[in-house]
């Protein structure tokens, strides 16, 4: 499993030389991954599929606008598809249409309702804003289990860590994001 430095190394090669060696290796890390949040977001696995590959060639073509002094690759290539997911749902839920020009994959169950997208989009600020009060090494070790969903072994290694020490900077970088965070909820 490549570390988030040499996927930056390959997202950036890809932007310097149209790499295609690279970009097959970031497709391969990433499209099953971009999936699977696709899924958990509430995605059907048609549609997901679908979209993680309109990501993932999203990714090819923007390449050149990567920049690993704002972001990490992995942040980069989620947020593409999480945007790519949102205009999906946006076109479709503000044209009027017959039923039958959505194929079922299309339909979401229920569209969120404004006040649930306010809450939502409250939540996510609040935790980016809880994210920014983290000590350094605590917010880097979240993100690399949570975002970029490696396991503690892999950032252990990465960072030159005990995996005790990466399990213990989760655990207090949790309990900090919950208090920080204990205001937010209704």
């Amino acid at each position: 499993m490549p570390t988030s430095e040499e996927l930056n190394n390959l997202a950036q090669a890809v932007a310097r030389n149209g790499d295609r060696q690279a970009f097959a290796a970031l497709f391969k890390h990433f499209a099953p991954r971009v999936k699977s949040y696709l899924i958990r977001l509430g995605t059907s696995e048609g549609l997901a599929e679908e979209l993680a590959q309109e990501a993932m060639v999203s990714v090819w073509r923007k390449a050149p606008s990567f920049d690993p002094a704002i972001a990490n690759v992995s942040t980069w290539i989620f947020t593409i598809a999480r945007n790519l997911r949102v205009d999906h749902f946006r076109r479709i839920g503000n044209r009027t249409a017959d039923a039958e020009e959505l194929d079922g994959d299309d339909m979401p169950d229920t569209l969120p309702q404004p006040d649930e997208l306010l809450l939502t989009r409250q939540r996510e600020a609040g935790v980016r804003a809880a994210m920014a009060q983290l000590p350094d090494e605590q917010a880097q070790v979240l993100r690399l289990s949570f975002y970029e969903e490696q396991p503690h072994s892999q950032i252990a290694k990465a960072l030159g860590l005990p995996l005790g020490t990466v399990k213990s900077r989760v655990r207090l970088a949790v309990r900090h994001l919950r208090r920080l965070l204990d205001g937010l909820e209704p």
